[in-house]
């Protein structure tokens, strides 16, 4: 059975691991729950603080360049994307969902490298705070067990 030869914990242990982090400022509120939710889960699965790095860009479309510069620099197991774009009134809300969402991906394929998109995409704020926590722990878990995952079958 391919795959199963590891564990849970094991597919969750960050140990060693380097980890970049891309948060967009705009809707900072979210933003930054979504950030200390991130960093305190990939401590808590054994990342180094030291290990991880955290830049601010403006918002979800400056994500995929801070995410490239960061794979071009080299010297990560994971990146993690974190922002948040809600509904407004104009087709500008799916502009910047779905080309931020491509160019994360993008990264990911270009440069075989793990890459959690938690970039929310809501109707409301309130959907937005609904999901803070949860999504930041979540970006940890995937992006520390897709490094582990990658370096298995490397």
């Amino acid at each position: 059975m391919f795959g199963a030869e590891k564990g849970k914990a094991d597919r969750l242990d960050g140990k060693g691991l380097s980890i970049g982090v891309v948060q967009a400022r705009f809707n900072e509120s979210i933003t930054d729950a979504l950030a200390l939710a991130c960093k305190s889960e990939l401590v808590r699965l054994g990342v180094e603080p030291g290990s991880i790095e955290h830049v601010l860009v403006p918002g979800a479309l400056e994500i995929p360049l801070a995410l490239q510069a960061m794979a071009e620099k080299g010297g990560y197991d994971a990146l993690i994307a974190l922002g948040c774009v809600i509904r407004g009134e104009t087709y500008h809300f799916e502009l910047v969902a779905n080309e931020s969402a491509a160019g994360v991906t993008r990264i990911a394929l270009d440069y075989q490298l793990p890459v959690a998109n938690v970039i929310l995409t809501t109707e409301n704020l309130e959907q937005a705070v609904a999901r803070q926590t949860d999504k930041g722990v979540d970006a940890a878990r995937v992006v520390v067990e897709m490094a582990n995952l990658l370096e298995r079958l490397g």
